[in-house]
């Protein structure tokens, strides 16, 4: 097929199994990544790329809005758009900051999930907010629910990022989405109760759930996520992870939502939906929250540490105001509460658009470490690289531990998909984190990970 009369490095191929307008923003985000299309570079209107290309406008207005919200595009009023300066706003290849909370060995490389890049954070207006809120007078008996400030300033951020419609009264800031499951499981479960977790999962919610002695039932999944028909009967609640299923990354259709919500009023049943990395996706606009779909059966969960740091200690949990109340309970009875100049920090990064202008530039920056690690292990099995900070290496049985082992003996950090199951892994492999490590060091670790796969498969 020719190229365009733009010259755009780009075609569409109709009996291609991805959608039309998946190809098209594929195509660009690696053009501009690789540099055949450059910064600065205006794109032709979405109208004119349509008709060279022989598609519909709709098709071209996609892909376009996919890119504008990774922060690949940037407009510029009255005169169209251009090909944003992503180099301007990330950081350099090779960072003065350790990408832990905590500094790094020297010479090791951390391939471990649920790690993000702190050192994109040291920034003016980073600063700023911490600056800011280091003045806000002391409270004496601050609302356990949260300060009304930040909170909202979240019932704004959660309308346009993820189509969870709420007032306040619905939202409890907390100290992150462990902290929110925590205490909604220290309200509505006693010693006993039955409460479900994927399998494979969040082993921190396992934990939580056993530290209150309650029963922590496997609910198996598969590609798409949770697999509502084999819920086990009995549930208290469900913790699910619906946007990208931890740690083998689906994506729970529209379908299987809404029989999980029909399980959930039949069962008069709790929905916790931990929305843990939704921020970050590399294909297509993520689903809205399942939250929207049955607010008053389902708890939602969102924290700062991926799009920030955990060392903010600061999320939300949305809930129907009776639990809210509940919880502001508990949490005084508990003691416990999230620190208030944390939470100024992070209305005043929301309030004046920081924290959007900062996850546009990390979901770059990200996409870049996923492009890597897919190019350099394409070849292996992977799962759940369309989104978030991870993805899922499938090796054979007896392969993974042999890897993990001499992968450290030589400064790789890896982590295995065994560790996620609480019976007999169903599926194996390494769960490789993508957040915390440089493009060069991706590309370093995955090529000692291709190497040491295939020596193993070899024995």
């Amino acid at each position: 097929m020719p190229r365009n009369q733009f010259d755009l490095p780009v075609v569409v191929e109709r009996d291609a199994k991805q959608p039309l307008s998946v190809q098209l923003g594929r195509q660009l985000r690696e053009a501009m990544n690789d540099g055949r299309v450059r910064a600065g570079e205006r794109l032709p209107s979405s109208r004119a790329l349509a008709s060279a290309l022989g598609v519909s406008r709709t098709v071209v207005t996609t892909a376009y809005e996919q890119l504008y919200a990774e922060g690949w595009l940037e407009g510029r009023h009255g005169s169209g758009t251009y090909v944003a300066d992503i180099a301007a706003q990330s950081v350099p290849a090779e960072p003065a900051y350790a990408p832990r909370d905590e500094p790094a060995e020297a010479g090791v490389i951390d391939l471990n999930p649920g790690i993000p890049w702190v050192g994109a954070l040291d920034t003016p207006a980073w600063r700023r907010a911490w600056r800011l809120a280091a003045g806000i007078p002391p409270v004496a008996r601050p609302d356990r629910r949260g300060l009304p400030g930040l909170r909202a300033a979240l019932v704004d951020y959660l309308r346009r990022s993820r189509g969870v419609s709420c007032p306040s009264e619905r939202v409890v800031v907390t100290r992150g989405a462990t902290n929110g499951f925590d205490l909604l499981a220290a309200t509505v479960l006693r010693p006993g109760d039955r409460a479900g977790v994927e399998e494979p999962g969040y082993a921190n919610a396992r934990e939580v759930l056993a530290a209150r002695d309650v029963e922590v039932v496997p609910c198996p999944v598969d590609e798409d996520g949770l697999i509502v028909d084999a819920l086990p009967a009995g549930l208290r609640l469900v913790y699910t992870t619906p946007s990208h299923q931890y740690p083998l990354g689906g994506r729970l259709p529209v379908p299987r939502r809404q029989a999980l919500l029909a399980w959930a009023r039949r069962e008069d049943a709790l929905i916790v939906e931990d929305d843990y990395d939704s921020e970050f996706r590399y294909d297509v606009a993520p689903l809205p929250a399942l939250y929207g779909l049955g607010p008053d059966h389902t708890v939602y969960l969102g924290t700062t540490s991926k799009t920030l740091t955990s060392g903010v200690g600061t999320g939300w949990l949305v809930a129907r105001p009776d639990l809210v109340e509940a919880i502001a309970q508990t949490r005084l009875r508990l003691g416990d509460s999230t620190a208030v100049v944390s939470q100024e920090a992070v209305r005043i990064l929301l309030e004046r658009g920081d924290l959007d202008r900062h996850v546009r530039r990390m979901r770059a920056e990200y996409g870049r470490r996923r492009a890597a690690i897919v190019e350099t292990l394409g070849h292996l099995p992977l799962l759940g690289d369309t989104a978030g900070l991870h993805l899922v290496v499938e090796l054979p049985a007896g392969v993974t531990d042999v890897v993990i082992e001499r992968a450290a003996e030589r400064g790789v950090l890896l982590s295995s998909l065994g560790e996620r199951y609480s019976t007999s892994p169903g599926v194996h492999g390494l769960v490789l984190g993508y957040g915390g490590a440089t493009v060069s060091q991706v590309r370093s670790g995955c090529s000692l990970v291709r190497e040491l796969v295939r020596e193993a498969s070899r024995r």
